[in-house]
């Protein structure tokens, strides 16, 4: 009996040594087993998750707690009629101990799943799984929701009227006419601060960031320059994440993969894959890099979206709509740019840089940016909907720089004070400092 009670300890102490550093509340769920009464591959995927906790925002972490305490809490026998299903599919993939060890999620066990006949069953199993869970996850937060703001700026440079612009969204917004101020440079910070640019007073971003200075990665600027950047007077708890920014690290990005690709060093894509996550921001390429969470975000998005590392706006589009899954912000502007001409022959698919790669001058392609946002304007406004943070409680504005009219979508409250048109761009700064209560 001594024996098998030290065994028992050995398993125990084994056990625990494999739970991944988490928050203690998400600590004590795990350690009154409530993984491992789910699914192995279930379970196995969420511990896979945890192993890069420092690295999540607090609305992932947020979401992980509330998603193990709401199974925890519920009745066993209605969990066990929830994961039937992809317990059934489990077995007929051939799912077991030998090949599947609890708490673990390997890219042998990827392959697995990817390879098996049975897979798109399993896909379907845990989508079911979830489609039962998130409406009271969802319900959850609709109760503690709050007000909102999005705001999607198209470029000036943008040879477009405004009779023309957003027309995959007009059917769901009001068209609002504004003033067009005599200094055209003037535009923007007027929008954005209430004052022209001389005068150099903070964004409705920043001053959403100074409020909540508790919560970091509640106010973000995402933008192919710094149209919004220079537009405030700076403030540290904005997430900045600027594609031109980025240059020095997406250039030696283009080049160690490329490298990496041609060498023959690399096997597969799961190898490749390995290897991408060691491509970190280095601090003297990008402010991000002293943020580990951000820094991560900046890797993740350049690397994970197609053609994020040499086109501007599919990165803005990226990165906006990873911020709106991953952080939640409450408050985002969101600025495209005018993308270059992609050039023949260039490796795109090779991660290489045009510049380097091909002699053909650089050009600005007006009508492909004017095709590509029309389509971005309204998938972003769909991401941020998919949300139960977003739904109900957004203003957003879709603007055109220097243009003498702007779209919005918003709740009754918000669109019952537009002011009259044309509406001077500080009277709504005004107003969207009112619906975020920062007046």
């Amino acid at each position: 009996m001594q024996g098998d009670g030290a065994s028992a300890e050995g398993i125990i102490a084994l056990m625990q040594a494999s739970v991944p550093k988490v928050s203690v509340k998400l600590e004590s769920l795990i350690k009154r087993g409530v993984l491992d009464r789910l699914p192995v591959t279930f379970s196995a995927y969420w511990y896979e998750q945890f192993r890069d906790w420092d690295l999540l925002f607090p609305a992932e972490k947020d979401y992980y707690e509330r998603l193990f305490s709401l199974l925890d809490c519920s009745e066993r026998a209605a969990v066990d009629r929830l994961f039937a299903p992809l317990r059934q599919v489990e077995l007929r993939m051939g799912v077991n101990e030998k090949n599947w060890p609890r708490r673990e999620f390997t890219l042998d066990q990827a392959d697995l799943l990817n390879r098996n006949p049975h897979y798109t069953q399993w896909r379907a199993a845990v989508r079911d799984v979830f489609m039962q869970i998130d409406p009271a996850l969802d319900e959850e937060v609709l109760q503690m929701g709050h007000p909102r703001l999005a705001i999607v700026i198209a470029p000036a440079e943008l040879p477009v009227a405004s009779d023309q612009m957003w027309m995959r969204l007009r059917k769901q917004a009001s068209a609002l006419p504004v003033e067009i101020p005599d200094r055209p440079e003037d535009y923007l910070p007027l929008l954005l601060t209430g004052a022209g640019r001389a005068d150099r007073a903070p964004s409705i971003i920043e001053r959403y960031a100074a409020r909540t200075a508790d919560s970091r990665y509640q106010a973000w600027m995402i933008e192919t320059g710094d149209a919004l950047a220079s537009a405030g007077s700076g403030q540290e708890n904005v997430v900045h994440c600027s594609y031109a920014g980025l240059e020095k690290y997406r250039k030696r990005l283009m080049t160690d993969v490329d490298r990496l690709v041609r060498s023959g060093e690399i096997r597969g894509p799961r190898e490749l894959g390995a290897r991408l996550k060691e491509l970190k921001v280095a601090p003297s390429e990008a402010g991000l890099a002293q943020d580990p969470v951000l820094a991560e975000f900046a890797r993740a998005t350049l690397l994970g979206g197609n053609g994020t590392l040499l086109l501007n706006n599919t990165f803005v589009e990226w990165a906006a709509i990873q911020a709106i899954r991953r952080a939640r912000p409450a408050v985002q502007a969101i600025a495209f740019g005018i993308r270059n001409k992609i050039k023949p022959f260039s490796g795109l698919l090779i991660y290489a840089d045009q510049d380097r790669v091909n002699p053909i001058p650089t050009q600005m392609d007006m009508l492909g940016s004017y095709v590509d946002l029309e389509i971005f304007y309204q998938y972003v406004w769909q991401q941020f909907e998919k949300y139960p943070e977003y739904r109900g409680k957004t203003a957003y504005l879709f603007v055109g720089d220097g243009l003498d009219q702007m779209l919005v979508i918003a709740p009754p409250d918000f669109l019952s004070k537009l002011p009259p048109a044309p509406a001077p761009l500080a009277r709504i700064n005004l107003l969207m400092k009112d619906w975020l209560s920062l007046s």
